[in-house]
């Protein structure tokens, strides 16, 4: 990259480091590194804090067979136009691999930033997979992950900041403690707190955060706004601007307490968290439904006897009939 001031998408740096760039990339990536010197420090700090994620990601075993492979073509002695062809890995491989790395670089880079001795870092991978994990932080904090998420944290908070970082979906109930705020990097996404209690929800390039007690401040870029209790904000990943509403009901802790608590809550809210809970295909087929308010609690009720109570809620003007099409169940 000619211009030393643009920045370059860290997703590619990874690339470049594992060999995988095509030579257009390449060649991206190698005139933005020489543009300038603080673009080559930029680079090799970079660099460290992969090469220390090497010896974490490693130890992680859905992966060990991929990242040996690729540890081993990135300490290679051949210059890079010179090696040998290799086959590239699935897409799958690469962006579980991808994920992990930069999930891990995220840690070490908050913590490196803010510590200030020269002891080694050990990070703590929790991945929860087809289930819910609580985890138990070394501050006292305690972390509830839902089924495939994955949460990396220092193994000692040493700086002044308490870095971790999320993939999935978890809720926090954050030690206090106001000379060392805890910071969540998600994605683009800071979230920052000094304790309190909140939910963080990534999935499929959109975040979502909602807070049930103390303050909250979440940031992208040059824009952040804070949180109070029953605020929430949804980032989509393309968007910049950031802008807060009010949370109505529950909908966000059934992996918590098996509830879907509604309150007042708009029916286009509540599909997606009944398809997300049930595996269902649910969709409204008529826009004039979307906003009705519904006013209840679902505690563990079969999809069907939900479906039920949503049709026996609205009645006169406003009665929804429940169509199943194959697999597809149509609000109308």
């Amino acid at each position: 990259m000619s211009n030393a001031n643009t920045p370059i998408d860290d997703d590619l740096l990874v690339k470049y480091l594992l060999g995988e760039v095509t030579p257009a990339e390449y060649i991206l990536v190698e005139n933005w590194i020489s543009a300038s010197t603080e673009n080559r420090s930029e680079y090799e700090r970079f660099k460290l804090i992969w090469d220390e994620s090497q010896q974490i990601a490693a130890a992680n075993v859905d992966e060990d067979a991929a990242y040996t492979r690729l540890h081993n073509r990135i300490h290679t002695n051949q210059p890079a136009q010179r090696q040998t062809p290799i086959r590239r890995l699935k897409t799958s491989h690469w962006i579980g691999l991808a994920a992990s790395v930069v999930l891990i670089c995220t840690v070490l880079w908050l913590t490196f930033n803010h510590v200030y001795d020269n002891g080694s870092i050990s990070v703590v991978k929790i991945d929860s997979r087809g289930k819910v994990r609580t985890a138990n932080l070394p501050d006292g904090s305690v972390i509830t992950l839902n089924s495939h998420s994955t949460l990396l944290y220092p193994e000692r908070f040493k700086g002044e900041i308490r870095p971790v970082s999320l993939q999935g979906e978890a809720f926090f109930k954050v030690a206090p403690d106001k000379s060392k705020p805890f910071i969540i990097k998600v994605n683009d996404v800071t979230v920052r707190v000094v304790g309190t209690s909140f939910n963080i929800k990534e999935r499929n390039g959109k975040t979502e955060v909602i807070v049930e007690t103390g303050i909250v401040k979440v940031s992208k870029k040059q824009s952040s706004v804070n949180l109070i209790p029953g605020e929430r904000v949804t980032i989509n990943k393309d968007e910049g601007v950031l802008s807060k509403e009010i949370s109505k009901g529950k909908l966000y802790n059934y992996y918590l307490t098996g509830e879907l608590i509604c309150d007042h809550t708009p029916l286009a809210e509540l599909v997606p968290a009944l398809n997300e809970v049930y595996g269902a295909h649910i969709i409204i087929g008529n826009k004039a439904l979307q906003n009705l308010p519904i006013t209840t609690v679902f505690k563990k009720q079969s999809l069907d006897d939900v479906l039920t109570v949503i049709a026996d809620t609205f009645e006169g003007t406003s009665k929804i009939t429940v169509v199943r099409k194959g697999k597809q169940i149509i609000l109308r």
